[in-house]
């Protein structure tokens, strides 16, 4: 394979970011990953959501000879950015099952003659014994593996069928591979690492930290009216709600729009020509919030979505992350609810017992503890957050999370956290090999009558219903700051946890030393922005009223082309043209995301919707 020329790993890459995509600047490691894949050396590279992954593959596909396989899981994350990249005057198709006949052999009959820089593509597909047949013809240069993740079985998304794909090393040895991925932690890269064999990798890991969003959890108490408040709040913008049942998907969506919220449900369960009607109406801003099970979202790009809510618990940090990442992918301010219930983790434990082999209920059960661990955080969000994917911050309060915003009240818990370590002493004094829980501990508290608690004889315990003052959740929530404290520690043994003191446990037990806790944070009586509005990282300021009028005329042109709105420019796009005022096409060329096909095609509507604001109109002028 050539290798790059010295040209396009220096100042040529920009030039070529600002003509094909409108952009003077690459975002963070991008330049480096193009540069190494360039030379045609495999690379792995850990973007967040929104950090600019697919250009790192994208790019150097338009400035090298050949094709490009992307493997992509979804059949949307396919249509979707080769509807982008087309916009921008790219060659890129996509080959998978929504095609009709006629349409694929078109296509293919393109790949035959060389008229494609990109191919997206499934895994399942791409190990066909045809389609690798065609690989071997079509010039391939590099490969690149979207969503790595999937490959591994400790990821939140793991697909056995992403194993098959070093199998592709035989028949492209001289392709460069790329590994992405939003969520990993050190185990799952490594695993990618493994098992695409990559060969001496560059590794690239950029922060986890989305700077734009803004992190909330609050108390489910009124679910459906907590989240009817804070969409009202949110005016016309859009968003997504993630529920863990298909039911409640429905059931959310048909409320919402009984009050007025054009919303539709998506899940795994509906028809597939009505999943993808709904799915694609909310990509064009048809509707304004889709209600989904996690079947929903992984790769969509849709860059104006303003807010997330997860409205049950979900089972683990990757996919949490993951989720909330589907919020802000233009830059712009956006925010991530978590409606919180102590009942919803224990269904999450049910659904764990029910799984068949050992082995993956302790990783279920290890991923669910991360995750209610980040629920009753008492500290920053963000940190908590960040610190599972082993990155340290520092910078604290980080002024955009709840506990940073409104640090909750704490109280004087010495009494509540000597009867609770009390307790789990004198279990373990009784039963040195005994697995309990932090529940199971709660339950003693509160004077409970389970079998369990018969059986063991628990109930003669001496700290046997002391603790009828609080409730199961309060009991379980102090339980939990203990150990985020470091007072307790949990470990799992097999499908038992192990529950034990720790040295400060011990000391603080003895010597009753005082302990400060956190007051259970009530629901929220404002929308999830809080008393104190969250730092507006990536804010544009600019003219509404102009914004609002660029909206109109963006979803006008995007219709006609029967393409989603942001695909003819992003929020962020249309804010940098609010403010700047650009009155020729001429004018366009300094804004944003405005590229050398997109001016062509669209900078006479925009520019003239901007001189026809004017006259109504005057400028605005506002800060650096």
């Amino acid at each position: 394979m050539p290798r790059a020329s010295a040209e396009q790993t220096g100042p040529d890459l920009r030039a070529a970011l600002k003509t094909h995509f409108g952009y003077a600047e690459f975002r963070p490691l991008q330049e480096e990953i193009i540069r190494d894949t360039l030379n045609g050396r495999d690379v792995f590279a850990l973007l967040p959501t929104g950090g600019g992954k697919s250009l790192c593959f994208q790019l150097p596909a338009m400035l090298r000879d050949g094709l490009t396989v992307v493997v992509s899981p979804l059949i949307a994350l396919m249509k979707d950015q080769v509807d982008a990249l087309q916009a921008n005057g790219l060659p890129a198709t996509f080959l998978n099952s929504s095609l009709e006949s006629d349409e694929a052999r078109a296509r293919l009959r393109g790949l035959h003659e060389g008229r494609f820089k990109l191919l997206y593509a499934a895994p399942e597909r791409i190990m066909l014994d045809g389609f690798l047949a065609g690989l071997a013809q079509w010039k391939v240069r590099a490969i690149a593996v979207d969503e790595a993740h999937c490959i591994s079985e400790w990821g939140h998304d793991f697909r056995p069928e992403y194993r098959q794909l070093a199998r592709l090393r035989e028949i492209l040895p001289d392709a460069a591979w790329m590994a992405l991925t939003a969520t990993a932690t050190e185990h799952v890269r490594g695993d990618i690492v493994k098992h695409l064999g990559l060969r001496d990798p560059a590794c690239y890991v950029a922060s986890f930290n989305r700077a734009n969003l803004a992190y909330r959890v609050e108390q489910k108490e009124k679910g459906y009216a907590q989240l009817l408040r804070f969409i009202k709040a949110k005016g016309a913008e859009s968003g997504i709600v993630y529920t863990q049942s298909r039911k409640s998907a429905e059931s959310l969506a048909s409320k919402l729009s009984a009050d007025g919220v054009r919303a539709l449900p998506y899940h795994a369960g509906m028809e597939p020509d009505e999943r993808s009607r709904n799915q694609e109406r909310f990509l064009r801003d048809d509707a304004r919030v889709v209600c989904a099970t996690i079947a929903f979202g992984m790769g969509i790009n849709k860059s104006n979505v303003r807010y997330v809510v997860h409205y049950d618990l979900p089972k683990n940090i990757e996919g949490y992350y993951q989720e909330t990442g589907r919020a802000g992918r233009d830059g712009l301010p956006s925010d991530c609810l978590l409606l919180f219930s102590a009942g919803d983790a224990v269904k999450q434990e049910r659904f764990i017992d029910e799984k068949p082999d050992p082995r993956e209920q302790e990783i279920a059960r290890r991923q669910l503890r991360r995750m209610l661990d980040y629920a009753e955080a008492r500290g920053c969000r963000r940190a908590s957050l960040l610190g599972y994917f082993g990155e340290t911050w520092t910078d604290v309060p980080c002024g955009g999370c709840d506990n940073c915003l409104d640090p909750r009240d704490t109280y004087d818990g010495t009494l509540d956290a000597q009867k609770f370590l009390s307790c789990v002493y004198r279990i373990r004094e009784r039963h040195s090999t005994f697995g309990f829980s932090l529940k199971y501990v709660a339950e003693i508290l509160t004077g409970a009558e389970s079998d369990l608690i018969l059986g063991w004889q628990h109930h003669t315990l001496s700290t046997y219903g002391i603790g009828k003052e609080h409730s199961l959740k309060e009991w379980q929530a102090i339980g939990r700051e203990l150990c985020e404290l470091g007072l307790l520690r949990q470990s799992l043994e097999g499908r038992y946890t192990r529950l034990e003191l720790t040295a400060n446990g011990r000391t603080a037990l003895s010597k009753r030393a005082p302990v400060q806790l956190t007051k259970a944070a009530a629901a929220a009586e404002v929308p999830a922005s809080g008393s104190k509005r969250a730092r507006s990282k990536g804010a544009i300021e600019c003219d509404e009223d102009l914004f609002e009028t660029l909206r109109v005329l963006r979803k006008r042109l995007a219709d006609e082309r029967n393409v989603p709105a942001y695909i003819v420019f992003s929020d962020a796009t249309l804010r940098e043209i609010a403010r700047a005022y650009p009155e020729s096409e001429r004018d366009l060329m300094g804004i944003p995301g405005v590229g050398e096909k997109k001016r062509a095609e669209f900078g006479e509507a925009f520019t003239d919707a901007v001189r026809g604001f004017l006259r109504e109109h005057p400028k605005r002028t506002f800060a650096n």
